[in-house]
């Protein structure tokens, strides 16, 4: 009887440790495995700071667990018959996040920057259940990705800094962004110099254009129509001319009021130009002396590209900000 008592102890306590030493086999080999993917991840990265993945390694380095390490995926589709003009401009901005990182103070292991093309994964984008791009998801760590951890680009935009304040809400790493030097806007300036130069030499004889009022008055209305059309904003922004959407319809307008594109910005100008011609021919109407019936002219055809050309800005900003209570001749 105890010689079975003793059996049967033996026997479980020979379970127990195989148990054991089946457990640290296992947490031994994921070990091994994560700092594999880790080291690989790492030699990935120094050769290329925003790593391609295909279907195969989004599942090895993105979907597998444990994981100890932040990715941050770009869903695009770059191929040249996607005709997706947005992608081009993201991807050089996410690329510009991403060698920034490389360079900065507070550059680990703990973060990477992938991108996954439609063409070379897409049943990573099923997976995902994505119809657009392009798109920027943050893999923690730890847990499955939060509504948060989708970038809102039509609200915020893809500029490299707002790309590096989203992922530093996300995983409190400050990424400062350093941008290739640009030389096109000092090349402008100068050859503009020496252009003005060259004519007031030619005309060194003759400066009466300098004192036109007229010219000078042009001059400070396009000035002034470029800066509040939003010039300035898309010099720093960089955004796309256009948008395409998934359907493949091309939008010129941006829905957010806290975005634009570049042909949208040009479509402001005019409207606004426009107003500001409906102005001036009201103001020759009521100060001109002389045919009334002129007078009677540019005062008709004045009040009527204000109250147009101002319906539109107003029904723009009214799309552009939900919510917006005023309108004139349209909706």
């Amino acid at each position: 009887m105890k010689s079975k008592y003793y059996i049967t102890l033996l026997g479980i306590v020979l379970l127990s440790l195989s148990y054991v030493s089946c457990q640290y086999r296992t947490k031994n080999n994921q070990s091994s495995s994560l700092a594999e993917r880790v080291q690989q991840l790492t030699e990935m990265a120094i050769r290329r700071p925003v790593i391609k993945f295909n279907g195969a390694k989004f599942k090895e380095f993105v979907k597998s667990i444990p994981r100890n390490y932040s990715v941050i995926v770009m869903f695009t589709a770059m191929a040249p018959q996607r005709q997706c003009q947005i992608c081009r401009h993201a991807n050089d901005e996410f690329t510009i996040v991403a060698n920034s990182f490389r360079y900065s103070q507070s550059y680990s292991n703990k973060l990477f920057f992938a991108s996954v093309d439609f063409d070379e994964g897409s049943d990573v984008f099923q997976m995902m259940r994505l119809n657009t791009a392009p798109v920027y998801i943050h893999f923690p760590a730890k847990g499955k990705p939060k509504p948060a951890d989708t970038m809102d680009i039509q609200r915020v935009g893809f500029a490299a800094e707002a790309i590096a304040k989203w992922i530093s809400e996300r995983t409190d790493i400050q990424i400062n962004i350093f941008r290739p030097p640009n030389y096109s806007g000092t090349v402008t300036l100068i050859m503009f110099s020496v252009l003005i130069g060259v004519f007031l030499y030619v005309r060194r004889n003759n400066l009466d254009l300098i004192y036109n009022k007229t010219i000078w008055g042009l001059g400070a209305l396009f000035f002034t129509l470029t800066m509040i059309s939003g010039q300035m904003w898309n010099h720093i922004r960089g955004p796309p001319f256009t948008h395409q959407t998934a359907s493949g319809n091309v939008t010129y307008i941006h829905r957010s009021s806290q975005g634009q594109f570049v042909l949208e910005t040009y479509i402001v100008m005019v409207l606004i130009g426009a107003v500001v011609l409906g102005m001036i021919l009201m103001t020759e109407a009521a100060t001109r002396k002389g045919d009334v019936k002129k007078r009677r002219i540019f005062a008709v055809i004045g009040s009527g590209l204000v109250a147009i050309f101002f319906s539109l800005l107003l029904s723009i900003f009214k799309n552009k900000a939900q919510g917006y209570p005023y309108r004139l001749l349209f909706t």
